[in-house]
């Protein structure tokens, strides 16, 4: 396996969310296999609006699932490396059953207040954020 150089790791990872944010709206904008059929552009827009807003809608879901996790990890007494956070994705699809039954008697229910306080300490990593900020700014 070939070793990637420390000052390439990473260069590319806006790159790579991007790609992985676009797989991730097609895979959620699945119906006629992403092809929009109509050539009226007002609806072509409402197509791309409502594919933009399900897959927003879902990214946010798995954050709060994500966060949710790491909440009962934290509970449970793990020490949680937030350079460990900084890998995981939103970008999910494994539970999500397409084509499955979805109930609705649930839509009714206030959901509880969100809480976007982890107890993880994330300042080493904005300090590498800066670090490397400044050394792209040197070149």
């Amino acid at each position: 396996m070939r070793q990637i150089p420390k000052e390439l790791d990473g260069a590319d990872d806006a790159a790579d969310l991007a790609e992985g944010g676009n797989r991730f709206s097609q895979w959620i904008g699945f119906g006629n296999r992403g092809i929009i059929a109509d050539n009226d552009p007002i609806e072509q827009e409402k197509a791309m609006k409502f594919n933009a807003l399900l897959t927003n809608a879902v990214i946010f879901h798995n954050a709060l699932d994500i966060a949710e996790i790491v909440r009962q990890l934290l509970d449970e007494g793990w020490e949680i490396d937030p350079e460990d956070l900084a890998h995981i994705s939103p970008y999910l699809t494994e539970h999500i059953n397409r084509f499955g039954e979805y109930s609705t008697h649930e839509l009714g229910i206030q959901p509880d207040a969100y809480d976007p306080k982890l107890d993880v300490d994330f300042t080493p990593l904005r300090e590498q954020d800066l670090t490397a900020a400044s050394l792209g700014q040197a070149a």
